[in-house]
């Protein structure tokens, strides 16, 4: 077996111990709560939480689910006892965000804000109708100090939606109570169902201690009550089936039209076989990947045309389509990037918004190049003109960590801090402000040029039991698993799915225009 083989090999062998991993975790996930939880549930004839997206979603249409390993690292339930995702209704593309009931009731934690938020923003940004499915109780209490104030913002994203032209829509299945009741009291459209939905302010126990009243549940806050008196809902419907069906009903009256182009280009598969990917990605991220090989895996007819070849070699840039879609591509072919590298993405990513396309960043990148030769070369100026460009890029940007992201190559390279649409993680990627020995070697320095400073003994042994120990926590804490858990990204993908999933994306984008800055770049330092 040649070198490349065994490196093929032990490539292949690490990423499915990985995706065995995650599945483990999306299998969790997937249960929902414990089975004396499910159980309750399914003894009051209740559907579960994925039981009422299959329902709602078109026949075999499929269901880009985000944030699934939510919580996860944390004491919270992997999921962060909520499922969200983009799926299609009566043909529109629609963001679904839906409690599982079976997980603490429902509650939403610290984490369940931060992926609920998520799904705002991606339903704001890209234009799609917002479909609620509420069955919770409200908030975590012991930990209300996390969530009572950052929560309030959920509820003027509802409006935000609304007030944008962008449907909003609640089907409520059991309670909604407190602060709950206000998703489908600042919904578009509300589906409540006759002796099930239960939506107050205050229950009759709160009621009784703030007013004095005696107050039954479906007098105070019922399916009916509201459907009659109070006009809180706009449909009763008579089980969780029937407000499915009428949920159906009103995403097929929204007359709903996409305002971005749709594919343009020959949608044919690569040429190269996706299965090859596990093959590809690197166990061992110093290892070189050619993000070429990449390309000829996920993009129409592994066509590629490469933009500023001899120039800027670290990085590759060039246009290409996915499912129709055509895209602008920054890739890092040799982790660092350098002065001609930051200068060659300025200029592209100006030109893709020149062309109005979007563009796809595939990073795997250690970061900007250090040193004095470097710096008195203009490392800074150059990565700061390509920042500034990523920074005021208009046209919609997709990010794939499917190596390292490290430093402020991250943030070059269109990491969650610039806004991407979306951004998916390969589960071999790591992302930290540097390597994890890279990192306690500094700390090591600075600690013997402290005790130098100071005249002392430099404990040696302190020294390296102190390296060890924060190697072992920044590799713990770049792994994907962690920053997947605390909504870092949209997802760990399989790198076989990344074309399928990036297909997914680029439709879901094009509901809205897709438009580029034509002007109006700001200063850049030349």
């Amino acid at each position: 077996m040649t070198i490349l083989a065994e490196r093929a090999a032990e490539n292949r062998a690490a990423l499915l111990e990985r995706l065995a991993e995650l599945d483990e975790q999306r299998a969790l996930a997937n249960l929902g709560g414990s089975e004396s939880a499910l159980a309750r549930h399914r003894k009051r004839g209740k559907l579960t939480v994925r039981e009422r997206i299959e329902l709602l979603l078109d026949r075999d249409s499929p269901f880009l689910e985000l944030s699934p390993y939510a919580a996860w690292g944390t004491d919270f339930p992997v999921g962060a006892s909520q499922v969200t995702g983009i799926g299609v209704v009566e043909g529109v593309e629609v963001i679904i965000s839906a409690n599982d009931p079976t997980v603490r009731g429902g509650t939403s934690n610290p984490y369940t804000l931060r992926k609920a938020g998520r799904a705002h923003d991606i339903a704001e940004t890209n234009r799609l109708p917002f479909l609620s499915l509420v069955e919770s109780g409200g908030a975590d209490l012991p930990t209300q100090s996390e969530i009572f104030i950052p929560g309030g913002r959920g509820f003027r994203n509802l409006t935000r939606l609304s007030a944008q032209g962008i449907p909003t829509v609640s089907l409520v299945f059991g309670n909604s109570t407190a602060g709950g009741a206000y998703v489908p009291g600042m919904s578009d459209h509300v589906v409540m169902i006759d002796g099930r939905s239960k939506v107050f302010l205050a229950g009759p126990p709160l009621v009784k201690m703030a007013t004095g009243e005696e107050a039954d549940e479906e007098s105070l806050g019922g399916a009916s009550m509201h459907a009659r008196v109070s006009g809180s809902a706009d449909h009763l419907a008579v089980d969780e089936v029937d407000a499915i069906r009428i949920g159906r009903q009103i995403v097929r009256n929204l007359n709903w039209r996409k305002r971005g182009l749709g594919p343009s280009r020959p949608a044919d598969p690569p040429l190269h076989d996706p299965e090859e990917l596990l093959d590809l990605a690197p166990a061992d991220l110093r290892q070189p990947l050619d993000p070429r090989d990449v390309l000829a895996r996920i993009v129409d007819g592994s066509r590629f045309d490469e933009h500023k070849p001899l120039y800027g070699t670290s990085l590759v840039t060039g246009w290409a389509s996915i499912h129709g879609y055509p895209i602008g591509v920054l890739a890092n072919a040799r982790g660092v990037l350098f002065r001609q590298d930051a200068e060659k993405a300025a200029q592209f990513i100006q030109l893709a918004n020149q062309t109005d396309t979007p563009l796809l960043f595939l990073q795997n990148t250690t970061g900007y190049m250090v040193g004095t030769e470097y710096e008195q070369d203009g490392i800074i100026k150059a990565g700061s003109q390509m920042i500034n460009a990523v920074s005021n890029s208009a046209v919609p940007h997709i990010t794939v960590n499917i190596g390292a992201s490290y430093g402020a190559g991250n943030y070059g390279m269109c990491g969650r801090a610039y806004d991407p649409r979306f951004l998916f993680t390969w589960p071999n990627a790591k992302s930290a402000v540097m390597g994890a020995a890279q990192l306690a070697g500094v700390l090591d320095i600075v600690g013997r040029a402290s005790a130098q400073a100071r005249g002392r003994d430099y404990d040696e042994e302190a020294a390296a039991a102190m390296r060890a120990a924060v190697e072992q926590q920044i590799e713990a804490e770049s792994l994907a698993l962690f920053l997947s858990g605390r909504v870092y990204d949209d997802g760990i993908i399989d790198p076989r799915d990344t074309r399928t999933v990036l297909g997914l994306a680029l439709s879901a984008i094009h509901n809205a225009p897709v438009r580029g800055l034509h002007d109006g770049w700001g200063v850049f330092r030349l």
